[in-house]
């Protein structure tokens, strides 16, 4: 059975010590790395080159739009003309962030959406307590063609139907596993099955710990979400829309094939 990851940073820091040995034994048969800025894109770089399971994405977070140079998007742009199979991402909005620039949240997010749809590329986008802005954002926006992911979606389930008009898949991590997230796990049982991802998010958005069957630290002892968390998700997913396990892997498949171009 392949598993799928939609959405991780392998290039994160925190995963330094623990890469290669990661890289040896991959646990997705294909997954999607995505940077964050200008400082990490040269690591997805080197990751897709090296392997051959990682599909790059390169984009500017909202959290980092003010460290950006002035020839960011140039650099973008000779990027995604290297690796013409590279997503555009993670990029988004977040009012979740302490004095959150918003404005110039919204400027880097469209046009990197913009660059998205001109290439027809699937678009990673982060979202945080912006669901509105991000649908009135969308509806104003060309969007490419392929759709675009709302990884580990933390909207409202009402919100579902709407986004999916637009072109959204949907991803869901680990994270949710956590009780305290019951009400938006339970949100992925209304994800139309053709919308629907498995991600990980590695190193962040871990399971709990109960049912980590891999724990993992980062180099200051941090525990930090191991993508081999992966293989945890698929079964849960599945008894969540009650299907088996072997069924839900085959759409997810067919859903990350359609979204990503990658088999």
């Amino acid at each position: 059975m392949r598993l799928y990851d939609a959405h991780n940073h392998l290039q994160d820091p925190r995963l330094d010590a623990h890469r290669a040995a990661l890289l040896a034994a991959p646990t997705a048969h294909r997954m999607v790395v995505a940077g964050s800025g200008e400082e990490d894109w040269p690591d997805v770089a080197t990751l897709a080159q090296q392997n051959a399971c990682v599909l790059p994405s390169f984009g500017v977070h909202p959290w980092y739009v003010r460290q950006q140079s002035p020839d960011w998007r140039e650099r973008l742009e000779a990027l995604l003309a290297q690796f013409p199979q590279a997503g555009v991402g993670e990029i988004g909005l977040d009012r979740w962030i302490p004095d959150a620039d918003v404005a110039l949240q919204q400027r880097f997010f469209t046009e990197q959406l913009a660059l998205a749809t001109r290439d027809n590329r699937p678009a990673t986008v982060h979202c945080l307590r912006a669901w509105g802005l991000m649908e009135e954002t969308l509806r104003a926006t060309p969007r490419p063609e392929r759709g675009f992911l709302l990884h580990s979606y933390g909207g409202p389930a009402e919100m579902v139907p709407s986004f999916v008009r637009l072109g959204a898949y949907f991803s869901v991590s680990p994270y949710f596993l956590h009780a305290r997230k019951a009400r938006q796990w339970a949100t992925f049982a209304q994800v139309p099955l053709d919308r629907l991802l498995i991600e990980t998010d590695a190193p962040d958005m871990w399971p709990p710990t109960e049912i980590n069957s891999h724990p993992l630290r980062d180099g200051q002892g941090h525990e930090i979400n191991h993508p081999a968390n992966l293989g945890l998700m698929y079964p849960a997913v599945a008894q969540l829309r009650g299907m088996v396990g072997e069924d839900l892997a085959v759409v997810v498949q067919g859903n990350f094939q359609r979204l990503f171009g990658a088999a």
